[in-house]
């Protein structure tokens, strides 16, 4: 049975990252610092290459692709954008405090929802159905490895749903151009709704090369 290895990347900085704000489908490119970073970040850490690449639509995500694998063969997939922040989008925590309907998003559970965005609920089904098409997408193709380019809030979500074994919530968070390594097989997926976490990613470049040493 194969063995399938998917890589959960999260996008560059954003000039809004930066200032704090939610920027949830708010379609923010990277800022150049981000974009800097991330050439940083190619060259000392270890990228992989994989046979397709999953992205979210949004700009960041796509521009944080083309850096890291612009040589891969790459697809957009909609269910991978970030939760809508609905009439919070662009705000910081502290403009947010005094409303009501921030409160109550906040302290309201799993089927809260800011107005006119998302309830966590909604983006775990979301990234569920997104999970679904691209593992039944590389059995069908034959892909054993890829990459899913995509936001920290959809990260988060699906370790803490359908990842094993079961860590903190803070100890899903990673930097931008940073993630996490997971790997499935068939029948894990099938039967349970369920992948393994391998492990933080990437490594550095010079464990890679020590690696290969060995």
């Amino acid at each position: 049975m194969k063995n399938y290895k998917i890589r959960l990347i999260r996008h560059g900085m954003t000039s809004a990252n930066s200032e704090g704000r939610y920027i949830g489908v708010t379609d923010t490119p990277l800022s150049a610092d981000g974009i800097k970073q991330l050439y940083e970040k190619a060259d000392k850490l270890y990228y992989p290459q994989v046979q397709k690449v999953y992205t979210s639509p949004l700009k960041r995500c796509k521009q944080t692709a083309d850096i890291l694998y612009h040589d891969a063969f790459t697809v957009e997939l909609g269910l991978l954008a970030e939760m809508n922040f609905g009439d919070f989008e662009n705000k910081r925590q502290e403009q947010l405090y005094d409303e009501p309907a921030f409160k109550q998003w906040i302290e309201g559970g799993i089927d809260a929802a800011p107005p006119g965005g998302e309830s966590a609920r909604d983006v775990m089904n979301r990234c569920y159905e997104a999970l679904n098409i691209i593992i039944s997408d590389m059995m069908y193709e034959g892909f054993t490895e890829a990459a899913v380019i995509t936001h920290s809030g959809i990260i988060v979500n699906m370790l803490s749903c359908f990842g094993v074994p079961k860590l903190r919530p803070a100890d899903y968070c990673c930097d931008f151009g940073e993630g996490f390594e997971i790997g499935i097989t068939a029948a894990m997926w099938q039967r349970s709704g369920a992948f393994e976490l391998l492990g933080r990613f990437p490594c550095p470049a010079e464990e890679n090369e020590e690696g290969e040493e060995d």
